[in-house]
């Protein structure tokens, strides 16, 4: 089969711009944001040229790592799997804290950078509305839980990861007590405070 020259050449860019990408979420993390273009080049296989013709800035390339773990490590954790709705909000909580964990340079650069923009948190909120809706409506948790507070589990678990627990032993431990905490109970939760912009505009997504 032949390959128009057109195609062959945006088939290599997409190639190109993946490997880079991934290859900075790696050494992100590895070194930190202030990692050389050089690096991040050889890390990819290609030639420093390409990663500056591809991102003019080190902003622009902290922007396209977060939008690349967002798209395919939070997003899709989010997507219903099953007809047991705890079990998919727990696995859902699960692999939202493994992804963060696993790029938390990353994610602290991208705030920092204004990359994680309002559209992205409401995207994110809804997608946890969604599953926390299903669950509620089973039963299954607090009726007076909304996104933000799974959003706020998430934050909870992230504290507890530090450097001598590779493991990730104290992580799996207190969000296992945080998702506890989302069973119903007699005892009505204190009401949360107004939604920050941190965490979106809404409680409840409509």
């Amino acid at each position: 089969m032949t390959v128009e020259p057109g195609r062959a050449l945006r088939a290599d860019a997409v190639r190109n711009h993946e490997r880079i990408v991934v290859a900075a979420g790696e050494a992100f993390e590895d070194v930190g944001t202030t990692v050389s273009l050089d690096e991040v080049a050889r890390r990819a296989g290609v030639g420093v040229a390409t990663v500056y013709r591809r991102f003019r800035t080190r902003d622009q390339l902290v922007r396209a790592v977060f939008e690349h773990v967002f798209s395919t490590e939070i997003e899709p954790a989010t997507r219903i799997k099953s007809e047991d709705p705890w079990r998919d909000l727990v696995s859902t909580l699960e692999a939202i804290v493994a992804a963060v964990a696993a790029h938390r340079v990353v994610l602290t650069s991208a705030r920092e950078a204004g990359a994680i923009d309002v559209d992205t948190v409401d995207r994110y909120l809804r997608s946890m509305d969604r599953i926390l809706r299903r669950v509620q409506d089973a039963g299954l948790v607090r009726p007076e839980l909304g996104p933000r507070d799974l959003a706020a589990v998430v934050v909870m678990a992230i504290a507890t990861v530090h450097p001598d627990d590779p493991a990730g032993a104290d992580r799996h431990r207190y969000l296992a007590l945080l998702i506890d905490g989302l069973r119903p109970s007699p005892t009505r939760l204190p009401a949360p405070a107004p939604p920050a912009e941190c965490f979106g505009r809404h409680d409840r997504v409509n």
